[in-house]
């Protein structure tokens, strides 16, 4: 049994080691240079992190000195105390992710910084029970900056329940959740479950669906029918069989009708008349997809310089789906290239066509490198500077800001 002037001494020896590791924490200052407001964003956020890591041991061993302080004053000293996270940067490291990792969540979402660490740690749990790896996580919180401050945990047993159903696998659904988390944050019962009978009874078969989740996220968020667009799909001529068909309504349904309206309006400008246009997207829906002003500079160019009647969009829809500036263009120039020089196999006629589908290794392979050394280098040269000739203003175009895909 320990006399008083004894455990007096133990605290004296604790308190004064306490106070002499706070007072050898020190700011170091961060010297300024001119970085990129992002790069030097997560500098600063990885540099804390640093310091936090060379600090938490340390800090722990306080913390814990304190309670056993407490304890053994109390005669209730255990032996197996448990150090607890004490933020959340704590909890995500213990969960494997890398400093980097972290840096890059604090700054797409800052207000974790200051978050509940037992809240974070009981949402990674569940996102944890579905596999989802630290770099998964990463990947959603870039998309979804503010993915774990949602109650997630709003009928999650039901909600998983459902989706090991309708996936077939916790892998499947671990894929989906990754490219959509918004799977985890809609309704339940008035938002996906509607949508999957919805699809289902416009003849959409379960395989067909759940390959249309991840080829379009936003299905779930976007998805509306109303007689109009109902009567769209029927005029296309689509069967319910073919391999189009998932895409026509899908595609069709996640479009407003007001914009379906102005696409269908455009291409009739051209002179094709309503159900032309209605068949053209049964052969190739994604069509819908393209905006007017792309529309509108692909069919000037295949009127205005490649002289092909309008007509030859409709059984040639990759003529306003291709590239005007990396494909059609730079394919079509070097077709004329290719009958100046004299030289064989020539672009000419159907084969046309046929070299605007291919893939860009195809299309050398069968009409630059096929050809001598000389020649070839030649076509080459020539295919790279037209390829380089982009329309004004592109090159300026940066995408500093990826937009949320859900």
């Amino acid at each position: 049994m320990k006399t008083k002037p004894q455990v007096w001494i133990k605290l004296r020896f604790l308190f004064s080691v306490s106070s002499s590791f706070f007072n050898h924490i020190t700011t170091t200052p961060i010297p300024k240079t001119r970085v990129c407001p992002l790069v030097a964003a997560i500098s600063s956020i990885t540099a804390s992190i640093n310091e936090i890591s060379a600090a938490k041991s340390g800090l722990l061993t306080q913390i814990g000195r304190t309670a056993a302080a407490t304890a053994l004053v109390n005669g209730t000293l255990d032996e197996n105390l448990v150090e607890e996270p004490i933020n959340s940067a704590d909890v995500f490291r213990e969960w494997g992710f890398s400093d980097s990792e972290i840096a890059k969540i604090f700054v797409h979402s800052p207000s974790l910084r200051q978050a509940d660490p037992d809240l974070i740690q009981s949402k990674l749990n569940l996102l944890g029970l579905l596999g989802l790896t630290s770099s998964d996580i990463v990947k959603i919180i870039n998309y979804r900056p503010k993915f774990l401050c949602y109650r997630i945990k709003k009928c999650f047993d039901e909600r998983i329940e459902f989706f090991l159903e309708l996936f077939g696998s916790r892998e499947s659904l671990r894929k989906a959740i990754v490219r959509n988390p918004s799977l985890l944050i809609y309704d339940l019962n008035s938002k996906i479950k509607p949508v999957v009978e919805l699809y289902e009874g416009l003849g959409v078969p379960r395989e067909d669906f759940l390959s249309m989740v991840s080829y379009k996220p936003s299905l779930f968020s976007r998805t509306s029918f109303n007689h109009e667009k109902l009567e769209y799909i029927r005029r296309t001529g689509v069967s319910m069989k073919s391999k189009m068909y998932k895409y026509l309504v899908v595609i069709m349904g996640i479009s407003r009708l007001g914009t379906t309206r102005e696409k269908v309006g455009n291409l009739e400008k051209f002179g094709f008349s309503e159900d032309e246009v209605l068949e053209l997207l049964g052969h190739a829906p994604v069509v819908l997809t393209l905006s007017i002003d792309k529309v509108q500079r692909n069919m000037t160019y295949v009127l205005g310089i490649m002289k092909l009647p309008a007509r030859a969009v409709l059984s040639n829809p990759i003529l306003l789906t291709a590239s005007l500036e990396n494909r059609l263009k730079p394919r079509y120039l070097l077709a004329g290239k290719i009958e100046e020089m004299g030289v064989a196999p020539q672009i000419e006629g159907p084969k046309l066509f046929s070299a605007l589908k291919m893939t860009e290794d195809g299309f050398l392979r069968n009409y630059v490198t096929c050809h001598p050394e000389f020649i070839s280098e030649e076509l080459m040269e020539y295919y790279r500077n037209v390829k380089g000739l982009k329309r004004l203003a592109v090159d300026s175009k940066k995408n500093s800001h990826q937009q949320c895909p859900f």
